[in-house]
């Protein structure tokens, strides 16, 4: 295989947790799936929050921050600052996989809500 040695290009990757895969363009939450499940959820509290990095349990169970980043065995830490100044933020399950998803699912990616609403606005006009 082709080791490419150069700046990372893809946009697109996939975090699989034990129950849930974080679908994450250009570092922002865009799609979340149950495992079991074959569609994305219409809403989900990721959904466009930005992946600020990874946590991981220390001594004694505590969590403490993965400056490596979000790998297998770490929990991805998502957060964003609402209107009012307000931090929302998650902390998922352990990542076990990183995956990179084929164009066909990321074609399948549900609409970011202000886009659907402007789509349903030309479809009534």
């Amino acid at each position: 295989m082709f080791d490419f040695h150069g700046p990372e290009r893809r946009r697109h990757r996939v975090f699989v947790t034990r129950n849930t895969e974080y679908h994450v363009r250009d570092g922002i939450c865009v799609a979340v799936r149950d495992r079991e499940g074959s569609g994305f959820r219409a809403s989900h509290i990721a959904i466009n929050l930005r992946l600020e990095g990874a946590v991981r349990s220390g001594p004694h169970g505590l969590p403490m921050p993965d400056c490596d980043g979000p790998r297998v065995g770490a929990s991805i830490y998502f957060t964003r600052e609402d209107t009012d100044g307000h931090e929302q933020h998650i902390v998922t399950s352990r990542i076990e996989r990183i995956e990179r998803p084929e164009k066909r699912i990321v074609l399948t990616y549900p609409a970011p809500a202000g886009k659907r609403a402007s789509a349903q606005r030309k479809t009534l006009s």
